[in-house]
């Protein structure tokens, strides 16, 4: 990369609603995070309608939709009942997700490449509709392809394993930033628009930032965990500018 170009950061905001649901009521409400997100430099909110409604809502998909500024990513299930809701809001986009009700969190990639026939249509439903469609992957070169045959524009790497590795030690965690390397420039090389998420912290951002063909990070649980000490605006600045040092960093040294 000849030149510094920003990376988006979109902030999931899926974990101020679980607060929320733990004790009932409207506090704290996810709008008013998805506020605070955009105040803070965020390009996009990211919330996942999960089939149990264990954080976000409908009522908060409903809200999102007509009241804020920011691109909404829509984080789906490849379900009926979830191709109806985005066709009926329309968000910017929809990331299409595995999903396990028994799972606290998305444990792995979707498996494109063997559920090409019920994704197929899926896809281009939404995205005749012009919604925006991304595939939730493992950085692994047949889901790659899988995702290019099925012509969705976009696929969001799974940095999940990546993160731990980081806890794992020096070796494990350079043969997973090499993995994701080389499932980033495959992907683009395919003329997919590679996005990157799961895990991230602070530890963990640069070596994602740095690499130049992916376009966009999604951010959530981390974010809102350091809200809890530093205030929700305060902790998505911190990361916009850990992305920032790394991009840049990483555009001189390309270009020497």
């Amino acid at each position: 990369m000849s030149r510094f170009e920003p990376l988006r950061l979109g902030v999931n905001i899926d974990h101020v609603a679980t607060i929320r649901n733990a004790r009932g009521g409207a506090h704290p409400d996810p709008l008013r995070a998805a506020e605070l997100a955009a105040a803070a430099g965020a390009d996009g909110i990211t919330a996942h309608l999960r089939e149990d409604r264990r954080h976000i809502r409908d009522a908060d998909i409903e809200r999102l939709k007509a009241e804020i500024t920011l691109p909404l990513n829509f984080e789906m299930a490849a379900t009926r009942e979830m191709v109806a809701i985005a066709l009926r809001h329309r968000p910017h986009a929809a990331c299409i997700v595995p999903e396990r009700r028994e799972e606290r969190t998305t444990e792995g990639g979707l498996d494109a490449a063997g559920q090409m026939a019920n994704l197929r249509p899926m896809i281009a439903e939404l995205g005749a509709a012009g919604i925006r469609v991304s595939l939730f992957i493992a950085p692994d070169l047949r889901q790659l392809d899988a995702a290019a045959d099925l012509q969705a524009p976009v696929v969001e790497l799974h940095t999940g394993t990546y993160c731990e590795a980081h806890e794992q030690g020096a070796d494990a965690f350079a043969a997973e930033t090499r993995r994701l390397v080389e499932a980033a420039r495959h992907g683009a090389s395919l003329g997919l628009e590679i996005h990157a998420g799961h895990g991230l912290s602070y530890d963990t951002v640069g070596p994602v930032a740095a690499i130049s063909a992916v376009r966009e990070l999604n951010i959530g649980h981390f974010l809102i965990g350091e809200a809890v000490f530093i205030g929700l605006e305060a902790s998505i600045r911190l990361m916009r500018a850990a992305m920032d040092e790394a991009r840049m960093a990483a555009a001189k040294e390309a270009v020497l």
